[in-house]
Formats: structure tokens, sequence, C-alpha cells
């Protein structure tokens, strides 16, 4: 694999029809610098809106995955992502004029041959591999689909599919090397749908651009020429349409003999791209589709965010400790006296924190309360899963430095035991909901696994400026 990043040595263009839209799309793939990712810009738009292509910002998997951002999309990212993906390209500027890439023959493959065309760029940054390093599980029990990532100190991709369809049967493949496989094997592969499938499409206002040049329609049912002839007219086809032998509407031959699910593997594969870095990871699927692949891409997402926060702050790898105090002093703002958690033994973003404050004789508060029967304040146990709580909120945000948590509201507060000198607090808060800059979160405190306290409340972010311009006015 490529430990370098890599970029393209000039712009190239590629025009076309959208596959859903049918509407014309010019691209133009453009250099990008280093650590800059890939981005679609709609030129057609005021301001020429950027759309990272990222999981956050997927809008819709209506039969592919559409990004983003205020009033700018670009529908059916995926084969473009994947050509990417596959030729290792980490930083690219994909500039439209319309709202949907060209179909091209339904596959990767012309815009391989247009990136290709480009040369390409060794840059100067190392690349930023997402290394699995733990087994991440995708399971839907209702339609039975399953992904899996696990650690390999490479990349490979297996999927199979069974749609429980005669037509097409069960299938599967594998990718083990993208630099050897992946423009031969994998970016021909083009998009399949059944022919059952077709007016379904077109009624519910997809496959405008669609054609029997820019996909393989397996024949699933009897269709009388009258049916064919009616799907010929919805879709604007100038060709007659029949019944193939073989199984494919008008005979089309399959480019191989497993097409179909090599095509899932390529939607996967740029589906993936959508985690933001490009992994070592071996990933196993089962009956994949747009709508998991994106919220596998999701959960992957998170954990790459998750770590790379935690190399930003944590300078020192420590078994057991996602940030031990130099780094939580790196994030809070609090000091002593009142900084009331030790270390982070757990973080997983927007969803659950677990710190650890280490209750000593030696803490100021216990001189007056109470002399000779020393017991930790209940609200400084409540400030302790608030403060743990805020690295949870803060790291959910891009641009946290300039931020502050406050409290605005505690509910259902119940103090079950008390809380000593030589006890180790352990603080559990989850994320409960937000709303713009609210985030409401549930924090349990335990000592040897017995609960001490809980509690639920609301806190606001705020700007630190903000709050500095108030206190110099007052």
């Amino acid at each position: 694999m490529l430990e370098l990043q890599r970029t393209i040595g000039k712009e190239v263009i590629f025009s076309g029809t959208g596959l859903h839209t049918g509407t014309e799309c010019t691209m133009t793939f453009k250099p990008a610098p280093e650590n800059y990712g890939i981005r679609f810009v709609r030129a057609d738009l005021g301001g020429k809106p950027e759309i990272p292509a990222t999981a956050d910002n997927v809008v819709d998997i209506s039969r592919g995955t559409t990004l983003g951002i205020g009033e700018a999309k670009v529908y059916t990212v995926e084969h473009v992502l994947a050509a990417i993906v596959g030729l290792q390209i980490d930083n690219i500027v994909i500039e439209l004029n319309g709202i949907e890439p060209p179909i091209g023959d339904g596959s990767s493959k012309e815009y391989v041959e247009v990136l290709k065309s480009a040369e390409f760029v060794q840059q100067t940054e190392p690349k930023d591999y997402l290394i699995i390093d733990e087994t991440v599980i995708y399971h839907d029990e209702n339609k039975q689909i399953d992904i899996v990532a696990l650690p390999l100190d490479s990349y490979r991709v297996t999927v199979m599919v069974d749609y429980q369809n005669p037509a097409l049967g069960s299938q599967h493949t594998g990718l083990f090397d993208l630099e050897k496989e992946f423009i031969t094997e994998f970016a021909p592969a083009r998009t399949f749908c059944f022919l059952s499938e077709v007016e379904q499409l077109t009624d519910q206002g997809l496959i405008k651009g669609g054609d029997i040049d820019n996909a393989v329609v397996i024949v699933d049912r009897k269709a009388t020429p009258e049916e064919l002839e009616s799907i010929r007219i919805k879709l604007g086809i100038k060709k007659k349409l029949k019944i193939g032998d073989n199984g494919i509407l008008n005979d089309k031959e399959l480019r191989f003999r497993n097409e179909p699910v090599r095509h899932k593997l390529l939607d996967l594969l740029g589906d993936l791209a959508l985690i933001g870095a490009p992994l070592k990871a071996q990933i196993l699927a089962a009956r994949p589709g747009h709508r998991a692949n994106v919220e596998f891409a999701k959960q992957i997402r998170k954990l790459y965010q998750q770590k790379k926060l935690v190399k930003k702050f944590q300078f020192v790898k420590k078994e057991g400790v996602v940030f031990d105090i130099n780094a939580i002093q790196r994030i809070l703002p609090h000091r002593y006296p009142f900084l009331m958690v030790d270390k982070i033994i757990v973080l997983e973003l927007e969803k659950r924190v677990v710190g650890v404050k280490s209750v000593t004789i030696n803490e100021p508060f216990f001189q007056g309360h109470f002399p000779g029967q020393p017991i930790m304040p209940g609200v400084l146990i409540v400030e302790a899963m608030a403060q743990t709580s805020g690295i949870l909120i803060l790291n959910s945000l891009p641009d946290f430095e300039k931020k502050l948590v406050y409290f605005m509201q505690m509910n259902n507060v119940k103090f079950r035991k008390p809380v000593v000198p030589g006890d180790q607090l352990f603080l559990e808060v989850e994320f409960v909901n937000k709303r713009s800059k609210v985030f409401m979160m549930k924090g349990k405190a335990f000592v040897n696994g017995q609960l001490v306290a809980e509690a639920e409340f609301m806190a606001g972010v705020v700007d630190r400026d903000i709050q500095k311009s108030n206190a110099n006015d007052g």
C-alpha cells in the first residue's frame, strides 16, 4: 500500500447524463493540496459551495448515495468515489456544473480512465491510514445484512449477495490488492437492477437517465411486449426491448460471470470512502446496500475521529487510559482546586464517556466537610460527572477550544451512598439528546461497582470570547 498522499497532476473533464435525475453534467477533477481530502464543489451555485465527501454529509440513500450541505447536493456519488479510492487518490477537487455525476456505462471504468489520464502526483505528507485494531460490527436483523471490519495490515474486501431470487442466485467476490486488481477486476462492473424493479423506480422519479447501455437489467419475471414497450417509452430508450435468452434484458453480455456482486463491492468501496481516511482492515460484507454501507461508514468514521482526537491530546500512550490528567488539562479549562476528574478510560464520541476521580484526604473541601468525618459533597460528585460529560461534549465540536460548557439544569439528582477518602469514583455519562447548542446527559457515579450518585442534566455551549466581553462590559 502507498505510504505518501496522492493527488492528480492536472485538470481533467468528464461529461454525461446522471442516472437518476437524467440531467446533463460536466465534472472537472482538479489537483488538491495535502490533507485536503475529497470534496465536491457545485460550481453552478452561488458561492460555489463545497461538500466534503464524508459520512456526516450523507442526506439520502435512495438507490444511491447523496451528499449535501444546506441547499447544495450531489446525487449518486458512489461510483466516482470508488474510482478515487481504487486509484488511492487522497486529495482531489470534484467540480460539477450540475446535481449528479454522469453515469457513464454504469461502472467506475470511465472515471478511472479519465483520472489516469491526469497522471498521479506523489505528495510529501504521509497517508493518514485508519488502522482497525479491534473488530467493528454492523448488523441489520430485518434485512439480514452484516458488515464487519477486522484487523489487517492491508486493505481487503469480501462481499456476498443472496437476493433469494433465482434469476441472480448467490454470488461472492473478494478484492485483495487495490493496486493489482481494482482497475481490471472491479472498476468495469456495472450497476444492475431487476426487471420487476424498473417500473417501480420510474414511478418514484428515479432512473430518468437509465438505459440498457448504462445498467444490466436482470430478467426476474415474464413481461409482455406491451409492458416492455411501456418501459421503453417511460425511460425514453431508443432501442427496442426484448427478454434475453441469457436472463439479461436484450441479451446484454456480462463482463464477469459474477458482475452483480462485483458491482456491490464497487459500491461498498465508494461508500466506505466517506470514512474520510484510507483503511487498513479486512471488510466482510453480506448483502450490503447503500443504507447499510453508509451506517457502517458512519460507525467507522466516529472511530477515526476518536483516534485522531486521542492522538491530538494524549501524547504518551497508556494501557487502559484514553486521556490522562495532562490530556484532560488540554481539553478542560478547570484547574486546582476545581478539576474533578483524573483520567478518562472510555470514550465513544456522541455516545458515552467514563472518567475516574481518585478521592484523597488532601482534597481541600474535606477541611470543612466534615471535620472528623470527611465526606465528599454531593454537589461535587455531580460536578465531577459534569466535567466528565464536558469532555464528551467539547470533543463533538469542531472548534471546541473556543467554547465553554455551562450547567443549565439538573433533574432527578439522587445520592445513594457517601464518598470518603480512599474511594475511587467511576463517572459514567451517556449522551441523551442534542438541540442546537444544548446537550442532555445522564450520569452515574460508582464506587467499587456500587451506585453512589446519579443525575440527569442539561448543559449549554457558549463562546469563550462572548463570556470575556460580557465580563469586560460589567
